[in-house]
């Protein structure tokens, strides 16, 4: 069966329907646009931004990353080891068709287990995209990385929060999706928690062994409080 399309940190679930329209049509984003273009010009409305991944009981005292010319920089120093920032498009899945849309804003909030063994190999990925390393270069970097045991598989417990409905997810949801916290699990545990089973709650699978594993699992409220959309938890893949 056909695989919904899955973003590692950004979650971009579709109906099959559109997956298809959009896999039938070539690709708008083939390459990375000028650097500029990722950039928020605003340093607090980026920070703004970044907060609103989690409810202000993690946010507020949470660490924030605002994006620079050569990565991800600490903007505001935090006090419960959350680390809060707006991702962008490479972060997403390598074969993912949104990888270099400029557009992507996904604010997310990692708990300190996932700040220490997932957030270091998407910062090492954002500097080098920053550098001008191109697609191919970067996964022959990242699987360097991992045979070199330069990063961690996740830890225990990893976890982070987007719940921001000011996020824009890709191209196919035009926003964002539904809110939802995502689990980083080693490869190859995706089936020890019921992932992508039907009616399970638990959505996602596996990708690629050189990107982590995340699981997803959507929940009733965004981070403001206000209730979200029904989430459909029926998919195929």
């Amino acid at each position: 069966m056909q695989k919904t399309k899955l973003i590692p940190t950004l979650l971009l679930l579709v109906p099959t329907g559109v997956v298809d329209a959009q896999e039938s049509k070539p690709n708008p984003y083939p390459a990375m646009a000028p650097a500029e273009q990722y950039l928020i010009a605003s340093r607090q409305d980026e920070i703004t931004l970044a907060r609103t991944a989690a409810p202000p009981s993690i946010s507020a005292d949470a660490k924030v990353l605002v994006l620079g010319k050569h990565g991800y920089e600490t903007a505001v120093s935090g006090k419960n080891g959350f680390v809060c920032f707006v991702e962008r498009s490479w972060f997403a899945a390598f074969d993912d068709a949104d990888f270099w849309n400029p557009k992507i804003r996904a604010p997310n909030c990692f708990n300190p287990p996932a700040v220490r063994s997932a957030l270091p190999l998407y910062l090492q990925r954002t500097e080098w995209v920053l550098a001008g390393v191109g697609k191919p270069q970067l996964i022959e970097k990242t699987k360097a990385a991992l045979t070199g045991r330069r990063f961690a598989m996740p830890e225990a417990g990893s976890v982070s929060f987007m719940l921001s409905r000011q996020s824009y997810l890709g191209d196919a949801v035009g926003g964002p999706w539904y809110p939802h916290v995502m689990f980083f699990v080693p490869h190859g545990q995706a089936a020890d928690w019921g992932a992508g089973l039907e009616a399970s709650p638990v959505l996602g699978g596996e990708d690629s062994a050189i990107e982590p594993t995340v699981l997803y699992i959507p929940v009733p409220r965004w981070s403001d409080g206000s209730l979200a959309p029904v989430a459909a938890t029926e998919h195929q893949h």
